[in-house]
């Protein structure tokens, strides 16, 4: 048996990026998943390639009605919810807490903080009437652990992803389910420009970014039965930043 045989994973930003490689881990290891992303062309794309082991849910993370019918679908599709990944997100370019806009701070915070406590409330719920447990794992960020004082929007929703975490894996512990969360340093995906990768590879003790695949394994670790007793955390995954 594949490690996440039979079980149901939906992965927001699923159609790129940290989202796209965790969804990929888990079709290898048995899992059928759920893309759910705003970009329809990507989304389907990868669906398509997955086969019937993938369905794709056009979603914005930061409407609630789009949560609430992402996870009926996924129900309705594949009977039930055992694994969701929180990987939808943005950056929103640089702006100290003096120079940054409200712009800014309304468009990060609604895709990297009140879409990750959407996605946990539903999904949650789900999870509880099921009476079955599961595993939510959230995306936060190195940032979300020590201070980016030139991105203040960015910072403070992955703190607050944090929190999330913390505060939704000690409420439903009793019940199987557990909620973890992932800090990646600065990974190569599209998110970061040539100019932001080359300036951080520097700044991680590894002298590199990570990659992918190497967050995705260790989301699905977080989602498999190895991982039962741990709920509340935050892992950072960043070629050892914030150990320094």
């Amino acid at each position: 048996m594949a490690r996440l045989d039979d079980k149901v994973a939906v992965v927001t930003g699923g159609a790129s990026g940290i989202g796209l490689a965790a969804a990929k881990n888990f079709i290898e290891n048995g899992a059928k998943v759920v893309i759910a992303d705003f970009n329809t062309e990507l989304g389907e794309k990868v669906a398509k390639e997955f086969g019937a082991s993938a369905i794709f849910v056009k979603t914005d993370v930061a409407i609630e009605d789009d949560i609430i019918k992402l996870i009926d679908t996924t129900v309705a599709t594949f009977g039930k919810i055992d694994i969701v990944v929180a990987s939808a997100g943005i950056g929103g370019g640089p702006g100290d807490i003096v120079n940054s806009t409200m712009e800014q701070w309304d468009k990060v915070t609604a895709i990297d903080y009140t879409g990750v406590f959407l996605t946990n409330k539903y999904a949650i719920k789900q999870m509880l009437d099921q009476g079955t447990g599961g595993s939510v794992i959230n995306i936060a960020s190195m940032f979300g652990l020590v201070a980016a004082p030139g991105n203040v929007h960015y910072t403070g929703a992955k703190g607050g992803v944090v929190n999330i975490t913390r505060a939704a894996g000690v409420a439903y512990a009793k019940e199987g389910i557990r909620v973890n969360a992932v800090c990646p340093g600065v990974i190569d995906t599209p998110l970061n420009t040539a100019e932001v990768k080359k300036m951080w590879e520097s700044r991680h003790p590894m002298g590199r970014l990570g990659t992918v695949e190497e967050v995705a394994s260790l989301i699905n670790f977080l989602a498999s039965d190895e991982a039962t007793f741990m709920t509340g955390a935050s892992i950072a995954i960043d070629g050892g930043y914030t150990a320094v």
